[in-house]
């Protein structure tokens, strides 16, 4: 049976997650049995490895398609090796927190179909944020729109669902960090188009988190984006 959408999930430390995570997919899966959930186990150091393969070895689904990589250099390459190895048309990620329901993707899947535009990315809009979240949210959308002469919104927000054309046309030069997020919604606004839609934002239940989930992770994400933001506005005038 080929798939007609591949959900790519990259696992950094994720061990206790991982029970909820594929539950959760499990729920996707009853409702749309032509998906292909790929984990990629992003470098690990505890025995999120272990957790998948004995999980599911006593799961029913056969939907399940594992990546390691030994060494994690980055959030975005995660998802890019999980791409690689997607087999659908239509591809989509989400993060392993599960703070976002994988089964909204299905309601990105619908709105992208609608589309009827191979360039579009359809994204959530996360609601239900804390203020903090949100200021931090808004301050890095200001700046990049500034630099960049675009308008982008909620850039980190998941899920973000778009089509393997797509993909096969920015995947070259897409960096390997955090800043993958807005490169993707970048091109999208360059070559195809955005559509948001609203996800509720719940709070992590296991697992420690990761990028900008503490104020350090903020702080070190906040660096990283800039630094990304300024880059590719130097590419842009030359």
């Amino acid at each position: 049976m080929i798939p007609i959408l591949s959900i790519i999930i990259p696992c950094y430390n994720e061990a206790d997650n991982i029970p909820l995570i594929l539950e959760k997919c499990n729920n996707v899966i009853t409702t749309l049995p032509t998906v292909e959930i790929i984990l990629v186990n992003n470098g690990s150091t505890d025995n999120t490895t272990k957790v998948i393969e004995n999980n599911l070895k006593i799961n029913k689904y056969s939907n399940y398609k594992i990546v390691t990589i030994t060494n994690n250099i980055g959030y975005g390459n995660g998802i890019l090796q999980g791409l690689q190895q997607a087999t659908a048309k239509v591809l989509a990620y989400t993060h392993a927190d599960m703070q976002t329901n994988p089964i909204d993707i299905l309601k990105a899947y619908q709105l992208y179909t609608n589309s009827n535009n191979e360039l579009t990315i359809v994204k959530g809009k996360r609601i239900n944020r804390n203020w903090l979240d949100a200021v931090f949210t808004y301050g890095m959308e200001l700046y990049s729109n500034y630099k960049l002469r675009t308008k982008l919104n909620d850039i980190n927000a998941q899920p973000k669902l778009f089509s393997q054309a797509f993909f096969n046309k920015i995947k070259e030069n897409a960096p390997l960090d955090f800043s993958l997020d807005l490169y993707l919604l970048y091109k999208a606004k360059q070559m195809g188009s955005i559509i948001d839609f609203p996800v509720v934002f719940a709070k992590r239940q296991y697992g420690v988190a990761k990028g900008g989930g503490t104020l350090k992770g903020k702080w070190k994400l906040i660096k990283r984006t800039l630094k990304y933001i300024n880059e590719l506005q130097q590419q842009l005038l030359q």
